[in-house]
């Protein structure tokens, strides 16, 4: 900069700093930008964290408002802030990096300065001016880091959990699709890799979507135990410099302003030092991550070859597969759903260990724990996306190959077992293991059942456990 009036000055403990004149940040938060160079991934890439936080401010300045800890004038200008920015601005102020030391300080920091200076200006005053609001003493007023840090992480886990959930929930509905539009092709269940009995493939759609939407179930179940958060507690739980009944009346703001049932932890000191509600619903998150994946393998399976594998679907085309093998499609969707559900396991380790490292009465881990879990849902929302738009919705089934799959099963013999008996489908097995011709095709030869009778013990509908 070419001249000091691009720059206000602001001081802390550790002396002061020049701060650019146009940013909303301050003092606190430019030291923890020099000081922490961790992930590259800026406080800004998560709009759900800073409407989180914003949201944490309001309330709190709200309740400070009814025990008369602050003017109505501070009032509004803090409210004032905290809207715009829950409303998408400001966002590109808060450049801290998510991983930080200090159980989340910095982050609480950019959204106390951020508040103060965007209040000040709607109060008619400068930048830095903060004899009229104050970061500290006015934004974080009855507040410690670590009760507004943790109850922010609580909501925007919600925030995004609501379309992380709506999202699953697309993707369960066209699992559901392929379920009904497959439910006439016959094919080989299996089990151990090895040929089992008949099934029909929208059974198999049927229960990925069953499969999905249980997980969908337990994150909405999860929802509760991010509802009881510890506002109010300031630094250990024990609610110093809180005045009577402020605890009280900022959960019950929260609730207002997000239209969620914020609760009251009923022991703020354990809730202060208790990562256990991330470590729940990361569980949660971890357990999705298993079954979409299983699904993702799955896909690859049946639609392997194509003309050397199972190759009962077609996945949708979306890029040629390899720089020296002409012709070659990759189910390159599936991979990396595959590999982003890897990524969420691998989060959730991060977040046991974490958890695990909280001592006495505060857990400072807490933004790894948020940079983790942040991540799962973020990668979760988007391969939800992907794997629908990208291949169920174009799955097509190679129907005549399901059912030469059946007809020349060995695995046939189980379901013509009641009709046949068990020695004439054991003898039947046995001369197709020989012989290397179909089941189907041994009956019709030795006149063993009419074609009629054939048909009707091969019928899809009762394959799939109909009448």
């Amino acid at each position: 900069m070419s001249s000091t009036e691009e720059f206000r000055i602001e001081h802390d403990l550790l002396g002061v700093k020049k701060i650019p004149t146009g940013a909303y940040y301050g003092v606190q938060t430019a030291r923890a930008m020099e000081n922490f160079h961790i992930s590259g991934v800026p406080i800004k890439q998560y709009p759900d964290l800073i409407r989180a936080l914003a949201a944490v401010k309001l309330a709190a300045a709200r309740a400070n408002y009814e025990c008369g800890k602050i003017t109505k004038t501070v009032l509004d200008g803090i409210d004032g802030a905290c809207h715009e920015i829950m409303d998408g601005k400001l966002h590109d102020q808060f450049l801290v990096d998510l991983i930080q030391g200090g159980a989340g300080t910095s982050s609480n920091m950019a959204a106390n300065e951020v508040i103060a200076n965007r209040a000040l200006e709607l109060m008619g005053h400068k930048k830095g001016e903060y004899q009229y609001c104050s970061p500290l003493d006015h934004v974080n007023c009855s507040q410690s880091t670590n009760d507004a840090y943790p109850t922010a992480l609580h909501l925007a886990f919600i925030f995004i959990n609501d379309r992380l959930i709506d999202e699953l929930d697309l993707l369960v509905a066209a699992l559901s699709r392929k379920g009904r539009e497959f439910a006439g092709i016959l094919k080989m269940g299996r089990t151990q890799l090895q040929d089992a009995v008949p099934m029909t493939l929208g059974q198999e759609f049927d229960a990925w979507a069953h499969s999905l939407d249980n997980e969908v179930e337990a994150l909405r179940h999860s929802e509760n135990v991010l509802l009881e958060v510890n506002m109010g507690g300031t630094a250990i739980g024990t609610g110093l410099n809180a005045p009577r009944g402020y605890a009280t009346k900022c959960v019950g703001q929260l609730a207002q302003i997000t239209g969620k049932a914020y609760r009251l932890a009923p022991n703020l000191v354990e809730a202060t030092q208790d990562t256990q509600p991330f470590v729940l619903y990361s569980a949660v998150l971890k357990s999705l991550a298993i079954k979409l994946s299983k699904i993702c393998n799955d896909l690859r399976l049946l639609s392997s070859g194509p003309r050397a594998g199972i190759n009962e679907i077609n996945l949708p085309p979306k890029q040629p597969g390899s720089t020296i093998m002409p012709g070659k499609v990759n189910p390159v969707i599936p991979e990396v759903v595959n590999q982003a559900c890897y990524r969420v396991i691998g989060n959730d380790l991060a977040v046991t260990l974490a958890a695990e490292a909280g001592q006495l009465q505060l857990n400072v881990m807490e933004p790894v724990i948020a940079a983790c879990i942040l991540d799962s849902q973020t990668l979760f929302m988007n391969s939800a996306r992907t794997l629908r738009e990208h291949c169920i919705d174009g799955i097509t089934a190679n129907a005549d190959v399901c059912r030469y799959h059946v007809e020349h099963s060995i695995g046939l013999v189980t379901a013509l077992n009641p009709v046949i008996g068990y020695d004439t489908a054991s003898e039947l097995a046995a001369e197709a293991l020989r012989t290397g011709r179909g089941i189907v095709e041994l009956v019709r030869e030795k006149k063993i059942l009419t074609d009629e009778q054939i048909a009707e013990v091969l019928d899809p509908a009762k394959m799939a456990g109909g009448a």
